[in-house]
């Protein structure tokens, strides 16, 4: 499997203190993409199952996690990883998010065993021209299906409470900047960089 990253206290994808995982590797190329380096599945990225689990077991024995986000590039662009990967983290959480550039309808039938193990999932290409900054969604033509009635309550509490933000993350890599970010982020924040001197990584 391709795993970029896993950061964890992420608040700003989901409810609570989640962990969220980020899959390399996607089709859709959309335009305007904030994760533009996650399309191609980088060897760096190539792990195993056992070694993703043991890092989140690490993190899981030590804090409070309130469920899990599964984004990338395109989760279910390694289908059979992400299947693998979501019967251990249900052992964890019932809780788990899951973004797909790929429609509902066109996956539903296809891959409904792995969509059982899944929560909540955002469908649909990003569009940029839709992007209004809404909560949870990078563009307004992307759906929020609860597919576990049970988290039903939470994720509408959470709508209705929360408003669109960003959480930055300091890495070895530098500043990773985590959640939905509006039209022309990538641009100002080139622009406010070079204006403070510093370097900024694409």
């Amino acid at each position: 499997m391709y795993i970029a990253r896993i950061l964890y206290p992420v608040k700003v994808l989901g409810p609570g203190d989640r962990i969220v995982i980020w899959f390399a590797g996607c089709e859709h190329q959309c335009p305007g993409c904030s994760n533009p380096e996650l399309w191609d599945q980088n060897e760096r990225y190539h792990t195993d199952l056992n070694s993703v689990m043991n890092l989140i077991n690490l993190i899981v024995d030590q804090h409070k996690v309130d469920g899990f986000t599964i984004t990338g590039g395109d989760p279910f662009y390694q289908p059979n990883a992400l299947k693998e990967l979501l019967y251990e983290l249900a052992k964890i959480s019932s809780d788990i998010l899951v973004y797909t550039g790929y429609s509902y309808n066109k996956i539903k039938d296809i891959y409904s065993d792995i969509l059982g193990d899944i929560a909540v999932l955002i469908d649909g290409k990003y569009i940029e021209a839709e992007n209004h900054g809404s909560l949870l969604r990078g563009s307004d033509n992307q759906d929020i299906l609860i597919l576990n009635e049970n988290v039903r309550p939470i994720y509408e509490n959470y709508l209705s409470t929360h408003t669109s933000s960003i959480q930055n993350f300091s890495t070895t890599d530098g500043i990773i900047s985590v959640g939905i970010h509006h039209p022309r982020y990538e641009e100002q924040l080139l622009e406010i960089s070079k204006r403070k001197g510093l370097e900024v990584k694409s």
